[in-house]
């Protein structure tokens, strides 16, 4: 993770891998057409060539036709697949109750018994903390494993946003909103919340520390 970056960060859930796919994809069809349309008006600006008497070219008229729904078909055959594949859920080991709050989050393993808390953002500066993203505890989840997270809201609308892990999902009072969360690899992922909540909106933020089977068991235990 850098400053001022442009681009996506680097993937670290297959979702997120499929969505930068799908970005590099519609990205490539898009330039295809500009460069098609700056040709053509390019060409026709310089053409010194008119024909006023032609009325009609059916051969043209069909091109221009068939060509954009077939264009469209292109783009959103992987996006329903994309689209299907973010709603399912399978087979989780594990489920997490993810609560917003103005203006912090607390997380409930449901799995087991008496594991809560709340996680706060870090007011402390120093050289080892990442500013206005570090927080005090942080979750701690398995990685190669499907964990199903259960979101929802204690008072206004959050929305629970980790972009490396492609997972954006709103957090609503009254309503319990579900997704599936798979990691590739160990590490720490940030993220913050994404919906206008409130003054302290920006200081919501999110910490995941991925860590392997083993290590998420000892973690439980001495929890």
């Amino acid at each position: 993770m850098t400053w001022m970056k442009l681009s996506f960060q680097n993937s670290n859930s297959p979702l997120m891998e499929q969505l930068i796919f799908f970005h590099d994809h519609t990205i490539f069809i898009i330039i295809m057409i500009m460069s098609t349309i700056t040709y053509m008006m390019l060409f026709i600006m310089k053409n010194k060539f008119i024909n006023i008497k032609i009325s009609e070219n059916q051969m043209i008229e069909f091109i221009w036709t068939t060509t954009p729904p077939i264009i469209l078909i292109f783009i959103a055959m992987p996006s329903l697949h994309l689209l299907y594949l973010m709603d399912e859920i399978k087979c989780p080991i594990l489920t997490v109750k993810i609560f917003g709050h103005q203006w912090f989050w607390s997380y409930e393993y449901s799995d087991f018994s008496n594991i809560e808390f709340e996680s706060y953002m870090m007011n402390e500066l120093n050289k080892e903390n990442f500013r206005l993203i570090e927080v005090d505890n942080k979750t701690i989840l398995p990685f190669k494993f499907n964990i199903r997270l259960l979101i929802s809201s204690d008072d206004v609308i959050h929305s629970w946003t980790i972009p490396s892990l492609a997972i954006k999902i709103d957090a609503i009072p009254g309503r319990m909103n579900q997704i599936n969360l798979f990691m590739n690899r160990p590490g720490i992922y940030f993220g913050q919340c994404s919906e206008i909540c409130g003054i302290n909106h920006s200081f919501m933020p999110i910490q995941i520390e991925s860590i392997n089977l083993n290590k998420f068991i000892y973690w439980i235990k001495n929890f």
